[in-house]
């Protein structure tokens, strides 16, 4: 199975990438996770989006808050799927970073999902991989069918006590 990478800014993104991570891991998807910022260590940042597809990955899941390029400095020395995650921080309540890092320009990529979303970041590099790998794709569908049923309880709870 490919991996998936998750690169933050900063250590201050770990509380959201958390999610990611433990999303990953609960389909049991091995996960790689580093700190490179796109400013502050570029070429390591660089380096890590270059040697990717080699090093066995699928897709790359970069969060960063603020001026928030890291996925889009990931997705142009790459051709492997970049998911971005856009932190919220004190500025602007992360409404800066959704749109650095969905603003890209044409040839460049970057799947984009709501600010702080990392759950859905690393469902969205789980649906990826799962196009060609079918135990993955089961687990997905599990999963849909289990959110759906406990959406459907909470209606049947709420419909006993307020329904006539």
């Amino acid at each position: 199975m490919k991996k998936i990478g998750i690169i933050m800014g900063s250590a201050s993104d770990l509380p959201v990438v958390k999610k990611a991570i433990d999303t990953l891991k609960s389909f049991g998807v091995p996960t790689e996770v580093h700190i490179f910022s796109a400013h502050r260590t570029p070429v390591e940042a660089r380096d890590f989006a270059l040697s990717a597809r080699e090093n066995g990955f699928g897709a790359i899941i970069a969060a960063a808050g603020m001026a928030a390029h890291l996925a889009g400095a990931i997705a142009a020395n790459t051709t492997l799927p970049v998911i971005g995650i856009p932190c919220k921080s004190s500025n602007l309540d992360g409404l800066d970073a959704l749109l650095s890092t969905v603003m890209m320009p044409s040839g460049i990529p970057v799947a984009t999902v709501a600010i702080d979303g990392a759950t859905n970041a690393a469902l969205l590099a789980i649906q990826i991989l799962a196009v060609e790998d079918k135990t993955l794709a089961d687990k997905l569908d599990e999963k849909r069918r289990a959110d759906a049923d406990a959406v459907l309880a909470k209606d049947r709870e709420v419909a006993s006590e307020f329904n006539d």
